[in-house]
């Protein structure tokens, strides 16, 4: 009899226990990560048309998974240019996202770290991709015998060195194709979302070796900006359980439309109209406004676009009168649709709840100086914005972002070691950032170390 009562008592406590793990589960609580098969890396990278296993799951896999939890896991081989090895852990991620309307979507991160080495600080570097093709994204163009850099897919490899003076402070690094599957250059929401949802990833990745109390930091530039402002916006709302400490972001595209008329006939009104289309491949409505209005030499310049990385996209047909191609009475900008769209990736929504180093050129050729003002002003409206923001003013686009990388880098070491930022907003004005001492010493050291990996040197270990 009382072995009977005991074989009951333990289906009862087996039972309790199974119908606790449910509720769990279901009440959002805790979700486990099914454990994924890591597989070998590729000698030859498939470009990801090439690819559908790994970069487009079936939609059911997609619907069953939750942000940012783990479809498909594999090794890779990153390289410089393409060519010439990197000698560190590396692997790729395969993930469940949201785009803007909060639909599942398929995202993709590559995920690096010192060899061997447990982190205990993570760094979301945000390269700007800039373009319309999967075979741009960065996924793609950093691995070893990748045709990316070949094909005109210029900024990933440069913009990958950078992120490789974070790896060489012993960090571990995690770089999301943050356009989404439809490569929709601009549209900010979206790659914020996919930015979060990859730290969630590498979170949730057991061969990255992240220590539970790792501190999470974001760094862009320029298209890299986009992803990496929306992201901070979004933290608190779309994923609160991640311990991001700090974001830095600079050449920041807070407005697009300022943008658009600030380059609109200029030298890079070719970058400016991939942009358009990269938010028609997001917004429908938008894309339903481009199908209707655009001229016949707009609509055969979007198709050629269509399938070109950053650097072909840029230099194709510049000084491009954009707005002249749309078929409207008055100006484009004011169509309902269009005014929308602007509004939906305009940054300035909410204020991030973590400290922000922003970085601008005045002048900036691309990115005007006056909605950066505006974005910082908007945040410092508030007590519990804290901002340093920097202007340069011996400046243009694309030396800012070099001149300004190393200050950017040590205020985030601070803020990853610890360090607490004084409270509030500051603004200074530079003549160049190159003059920062500090901040030249890691640039030159970052290099150096990158220049020492071409010849095998580990890089991140000492």
């Amino acid at each position: 009899m009382s072995d009977t009562r005991g074989r009951r008592g333990r289906r009862l406590i087996m039972l309790c226990g199974t119908l606790a793990l449910a509720l769990v589960a279901g009440s959002g609580i805790a979700h486990a990560t099914p454990e994924v098969t890591v597989q070998p890396a590729a000698t030859v990278p498939l470009p990801p048309e090439l690819d559908p296993g790994f970069y487009r799951p079936s939609a059911e896999a997609i619907a069953a998974a939750a942000p940012g939890e783990i479809l498909a896991a594999r090794q890779i081989n990153p390289a410089n240019f393409g060519v010439i090895p990197l000698n560190v852990d590396a692997w790729q991620l395969s993930y469940r996202s949201n785009n803007s309307r909060g639909e599942a979507i398929p995202a993709v991160t590559t995920v690096l770290k010192p060899r061997g080495s447990t982190p205990d600080k993570l760094l979301s570097v945000q390269i700007a991709v800039d373009s319309l093709a999967a075979y741009c994204a960065p996924s793609y163009a950093v691995q070893q015998w990748s045709a990316a850099p070949v094909l005109g897919q210029v900024v990933v490899p440069l913009e990958f060195m950078i992120a490789q003076g974070a790896l060489q402070q012993g960090w571990a690094i995690a770089i999301p194709d943050h356009q989404g599957p439809a490569e929709a250059f601009g549209a900010g929401p979206l790659a914020g979302r996919i930015t979060l949802d990859g730290i969630r990833a590498a979170e949730n990745f057991d061969p990255l070796r992240l220590a539970p109390d790792t501190r999470i930091g974001m760094y862009g530039y320029s298209g890299g900006a986009i992803a990496t402002g929306h992201a901070a916006e979004l933290r608190q709302s779309y994923a609160p359980g991640l311990n991001i400490v700090a974001a830095a972001q600079g050449g920041v595209p807070a407005d697009l439309g300022p943008v658009l008329l600030n380059g609109n006939n200029g030298i890079w009104s070719g970058m400016i109209m991939t942009a358009i289309l990269g938010l028609s491949r997001e917004y429908p409505e938008f894309d339903a406004v481009l199908d209707r209005d655009l001229d016949p030499l707009g609509a055969a310049l979007a198709t050629t676009k269509g399938g070109l990385c950053v650097q072909w996209n840029t230099v194709l047909a510049p000084f491009l009168n954009i707005t002249g191609f749309l078929r409207t009475e008055g100006d484009p900008l004011d169509d309902p649709v269009v005014r929308d769209v602007l509004a939906r990736t305009r940054m300035g929504k909410a204020v991030p709840d973590m400290p922000l180093y922003i970085w601008q050129g005045n002048p900036d050729e691309l990115i005007p100086v006056g909605p950066v003002n505006t974005l910082v002003d908007t945040y410092c409206r508030n007590p519990a914005a804290n901002v340093q923001y920097t202007r340069e003013h011996l400046a243009e686009h694309i030396t800012t972002e070099i001149t300004g990388a190393g200050p950017a880098l040590l205020w985030m070491r601070d803020r990853l070691n610890g360090i607490p930022v004084q409270p509030g907003c500051r603004t200074f004005d530079a003549g160049s950032l190159a003059l920062d001492p500090a901040g030249l010493q890691l640039t030159a050291e970052s290099f150096g170390e990158v220049l020492a990996s071409f010849f095998g040197k580990a890089s991140g270990v000492k």
